[in-house]
């Protein structure tokens, strides 16, 4: 999506006779389908007429390309401009600009972080300028097939309008990215040198031709992290980080440097579905490691370890990914201090007592944090599935408080599932019941969203899907008995209204079933895919979530009798019914949240309530 774009006579001509900030709002709303927020106006207003002033050169061609607000393909990431055109040779160029308000910053000692106030708000760490910069025009190539193929010269810099230089934004710290993203700033000589660099990439107009190609152009096959786990080890860098994630990751880096076993560190890291916690979670792990220090990835979710484990099967030794991967339940009996960093995924999954029968240790929690002198736990209260699970966000801090751990807060809220959509997700939220949002609805040709009338149009919609790259399976919430684990010729999931028949994810597959090359025909459940994502997922809502007068309401009377996630509730009920009415209602939507948020690129929906 670009939101607006013209020529630069246009645009220019959009500045000199109208307030351009409208005419970008006004195709934000027809675009987003909502309105654009108070300081995103602003910044149309001060920094596009800036923007405007540059372009004022006879020598910058009429017909060169501007695209402002460009939407990054599979992400809720924005270019702020691009102006494209042609080389000398006739070759596709385009220049990003990164556009900032900012008129002062601090350094930071992490690598490609500064400190500036960044809209509005009082002075927090965030990615360099150049950086930024740098990191878009990245996804772009990655994700653009018009980008990558045509092998477009995208050029990245950053241009701070209001801002003098002081020797900070562009201190020999920030070198590397510096020299991939050149800033220019404001004062004697600035503007003819943004200029020079506009002018020395972009010789000739193309009627904005590429950036019409650019915003049609087919959105390249999603890079899973699985798949490219081994050559991560290997050291190449397969994610760039972007925004929070790049502060998320050096800021953690930072604390297992800082942490000893008289100096406990704890950092807790929020994140929903899609803001790429497993990928931060995977990078620190190869970092940490390659930096000498014993570190682990934990998971209580046994799915992700499989997945991966089979992924780097050929490239590592057994031993060696038994070193890398570990259970949460497997620290009961660690000596304190044993490692230097615990990375810990999807933590709120964490359960008190380890072992098949729950009678070994004392807390998952502190025992992870005893076992190291370094814990990051990545979480999210919102994907709470089960009653055993504990790793909320206020228990994680209890426990690093008791152990006497300094505790650091981050936020990961970048969307980079649901095809970037954060609109998606609050929609959800709303859709479910799980908390009010404004979003009644999301932007549909962002996401491939469906609800379907039957499951047999699910499954061969999933069936179409999956024959592109294996990429597509069925999920369902946990209402039916699963028949087939003592007898394989039995139907677990009968539907018979519309005459469909399935099993559930095999047993021989185990913790494999969202990579077997056979489960395309079975449907899994939230054990078999939290923690994993997909390109297209298909989810049937059972009779567990009715709407009754238009409010999503839970039934767990209707969830299987063999369902684990809430064993338990109806003596809970009799003790506590308004606590155990509240748990079983926020597992019971948190499910269908999290199966409903594994695709990247779209989610069908059947719900059995008619």
């Amino acid at each position: 999506m670009i939101v607006y774009q013209a020529t630069k006579k246009k645009f220019l001509h959009d500045c000199d006779h109208d307030q351009i900030e409208d005419l970008v709002e006004a195709a934000y709303v027809q675009k987003a389908g909502r309105y654009a927020s108070r300081g995103e106006f602003r910044s149309w207003r001060n920094s596009l007429t800036a923007m405007a002033r540059v372009l004022r050169d006879a020598e910058i061609p009429d017909d060169i390309g501007v695209g402002v607000e460009f939407g990054i393909p599979q992400t809720s990431k924005r270019i702020d401009v691009i102006l494209s055109g042609k080389g000398a040779d006739d070759t596709a160029h385009a220049v990003i600009v990164e556009l900032k308000q900012w008129s002062g910053s601090r350094i930071s000692e992490k690598d490609g972080v500064i400190i500036a106030n960044r809209g509005g708000k009082a002075e927090i760490e965030g990615p360099h300028p150049s950086y930024q910069a740098w990191s878009y025009a990245a996804l772009l190539t990655n994700f653009n097939e018009a980008v990558y193929e045509s092998g477009t010269g995208l050029k990245p810099c950053a241009y701070l309008h209001n801002y003098r230089d002081d020797g900070i934004i562009r201190h020999r710290h920030y070198a590397p990215y510096l020299e991939k993203a050149p800033v220019f700033l404001d004062g004697a000589g600035e503007l003819d040198k943004l200029r020079a660099f506009i002018k020395q990439h972009v010789r000739k107009g193309d009627r904005g031709e590429l950036l019409y190609e650019i915003a049609e152009g087919r959105i390249r096959p999603s890079k899973m992290l699985a798949d490219s786990l081994a050559k991560m080890l290997k050291g190449n860098r397969e994610f760039v980080l972007v925004d929070d994630q790049k502060v998320v990751y050096e800021t953690c880096l930072a604390k297992a440097d800082q942490a000893s076993d008289e100096r406990k560190q704890v950092v807790i890291v929020r994140g929903g579905p899609g803001t790429g916690k497993s990928v931060v979670a995977v990078n620190l792990l190869v970092e940490l490691t390659r930096r000498g220090q014993l570190t682990k990835y934990v998971s209580k979710n046994a799915a992700p370890r499989a997945v991966y484990a089979q992924k780097l099967a050929g490239h590592l030794r057994r031993v060696e990914i038994g070193n890398l991967f570990a259970g949460s339940g497997g620290f009961h009996n660690t000596e304190p201090n044993t490692f230097h960093t615990l990375v810990v995924d999807e933590a709120h999954r964490l359960n008190e007592k380890s072992g098949l029968y729950g009678n070994l240790g004392e807390n998952q929690i502190m025992e992870l944090i005893r076992s190291a002198r370094c814990t990051v736990f990545f979480a999210d209260d919102d994907q709470v599935v089960t009653m055993a699970d504990i790793g909320r966000i206020a228990e994680l801090e209890r426990w690093a408080r008791q152990m006497g751990a300094e505790v650091t807060h981050m936020e990961l809220a970048s969307q980079f599932r649901c095809a970037g959509s954060d609109g998606y997700i609050a929609w959800l939220d709303n859709f479910l019941g799980i908390r009010e949002t404004a979003n009644t609805d999301f932007d549909r040709d962002a996401f491939d969203f469906r609800i379907v009338d039957s499951p047999t149009e699910l499954h061969d919609l999933i069936r179409e899907k999956n024959q592109i790259n294996n990429k597509a399976r069925v999920v369902a919430g946990y209402c039916w008995d699963w028949k087939s684990k003592k007898d394989p010729n039995a139907w677990d999931i009968e539907i018979p209204e519309h005459d469909y028949r399935a099993q559930w994810n095999l047993d021989k597959d185990g913790s494999l079933w969202i990579v077997a090359p056979d489960s395309l025909e079975e449907v899994g459940c939230i054990h078999t895919c939290q923690g994993l994502e997909l390109d297209y997922v298909g989810v049937i809502i059972g009779p567990d979530l009715r709407w009754v007068d238009g409010k999503p309401t839970v039934f767990p009377e209707s969830r299987s009798r063999m369902d684990r996630t809430i064993r338990g509730w109806k003596k809970q009920m009799k003790q506590d019914p308004d606590a155990t009415r509240e748990r079983v209602d926020r597992i019971v939507r948190n499910t269908y949240k999290t199966l409903m948020s594994r695709g990247m690129k779209g989610c069908y929906v059947y719900i059995m309530d008619k």
